[in-house]
């Protein structure tokens, strides 16, 4: 089994990401786990400096291996907001049902949908650092559909679905979701540095 932290008090990025990793012998564990409770400051200017800064107060912290991620929506009609600032979009503090009733105000009227969701995965281990992307193209729909996944979930339908990710289940959505995209070429990365 290999152990690693994973940099995040988001319990539904951690399950995400456990749900991923488990099968495949990885033990996942969020950092609060460790004592690490406060809130790490996001204040980078895009979504790979933000995992970096993430992945770096845990490892400062524990000294060993640790991801973590920043994800953000990038909407065409919007310029690519909300982008690096999803989680923050309606202000302070983050609330994900305020944020998607911002969105869709300011879609209102918009025939461009076209959006895409995108992950930034940052790798410390053995001194180094490395990131990961995943993307997933897609539109945002009318009206929220769906009750599960988490943040914009029930307003993403991916390209090629006639579902939003809130009404797949966890398993189609890691099927093909960034975060899972992400994921993935971060294990290509550690399969290949493992085969040399």
């Amino acid at each position: 089994m290999n152990n690693i932290w994973f940099a995040s008090h988001n319990a539904h990025k951690i399950q995400e990401v456990q749900t991923i990793l488990t099968p495949l012998g990885w033990q996942v564990r969020g950092i609060a786990e460790a004592g690490l409770t406060g809130e790490i400051e996001e204040q980078g200017q895009d979504l790979a400096e933000n995992a970096s800064i993430k992945a770096r107060f845990a490892f400062e912290h524990l000294q060993e291996p640790c991801i973590s991620d920043d994800s953000g929506l990038e909407v065409e009609a919007l310029d690519g907001r909300p982008g690096v600032h999803s989680a923050r979009f309606a202000g302070l503090p983050p609330d994900s049902g305020r944020n998607l009733r911002l969105l869709l105000h300011m879609m209102e009227g918009r025939a461009d949908r076209k959006a895409q969701f995108r992950t930034v995965i940052c790798m410390l281990w053995n001194g180094n650092e490395y990131h990961f992307e995943g993307r997933v193209g897609g539109l945002i729909t009318l009206e929220p559909r769906g009750l599960g996944g988490f943040g914009y979930d029930p307003i993403f339908m991916p390209d090629g679905c006639n579902q939003t990710f809130a009404e797949m289940t966890p398993n189609q959505k890691n099927e093909m979701s960034h975060r899972a995209r992400a994921v993935a070429n971060w294990l290509g990365f550690l399969k290949k540095i493992n085969d040399i």
